[in-house]
């Protein structure tokens, strides 16, 4: 943890349209199976390997136009492991790539800066952007007029989150009205206390993982 556990003053949120993609993949991969080689259960290798097995045992022991057979369960066991993991894995990102072909980042992201304090996240942004505070009220935030316009998300009011290696996620509820945000894990670099905000997160959600389904409806 740093040395000072929260900010002075926010941070500049920076994140860029390709960031913000590359984050909502990282998070849509990690609740998608994982296809890697450790995924691949004891029973699926038991196979793999009676079949290498009876195929090299032929290939010693059979010539000719024969062989064929066993070079084929051979082959065999490759492509399947090849599918098993690089094949879904492209087909994971393909179907994530069709899910956010239309979506774009919140114009409010680009100039946001955020910092972190006992009473929850602070979000500031500059004053003379009339379309991005409308935009965060309705993502649940009320914004206060000043040189900048702020707006703090209690921790309390954090209904779920999770992280990835990049990135941390929460969901919130503000009066009724639902919102999100993206955390990059590299504004640490800028002694922004990641590891405060993570500490804050699993005082008042322990476990970790998004869940939309348990905010309530907008009223």
């Amino acid at each position: 943890m740093a040395l000072y556990p929260y900010t002075l003053q926010p941070v500049a949120l920076n994140i860029t349209e390709a960031e913000f993609h590359q984050a909502q993949y990282e998070l849509f991969a990690s609740a998608s199976p994982s296809f890697g080689l450790k995924t691949i259960k004891k029973k699926e290798w038991i196979i793999m390997a009676i079949v290498v097995i009876l195929a090299v045992t032929g290939l010693v022991f059979v010539t000719g136009y024969s062989t064929i057979i066993f070079w084929l369960m051979m082959v065999a066991v490759v492509i399947y492991l090849l599918v098993r993991t690089l094949g879904f894995k492209w087909y994971v990102k393909r179907e994530f790539e069709k899910q956010v072909a239309d979506q774009e980042m919140p114009d409010e992201m680009r100039q946001m800066k955020l910092g972190v304090q006992k009473h929850g996240l602070v979000m500031a942004m500059p004053s003379n952007q009339p379309e991005m505070m409308k935009s965060n009220q309705m993502r649940g935030m009320q914004m206060r007029a000043g040189s900048t316009q702020q707006a703090v998300i209690p921790w309390s009011a954090i209904k779920s989150w999770d992280e990835t290696d990049d990135y941390i996620f929460m969901m919130f509820e503000m009066k009724g009205q639902q919102g999100s945000q993206i955390l990059p894990k590299r504004l640490q670099a800028q002694k922004f206390p990641i590891d405060t905000v993570r500490q804050h997160l699993q005082e008042v959600v322990a476990v970790k993982g998004l869940n939309p389904e348990n905010l309530k409806p907008p009223v």
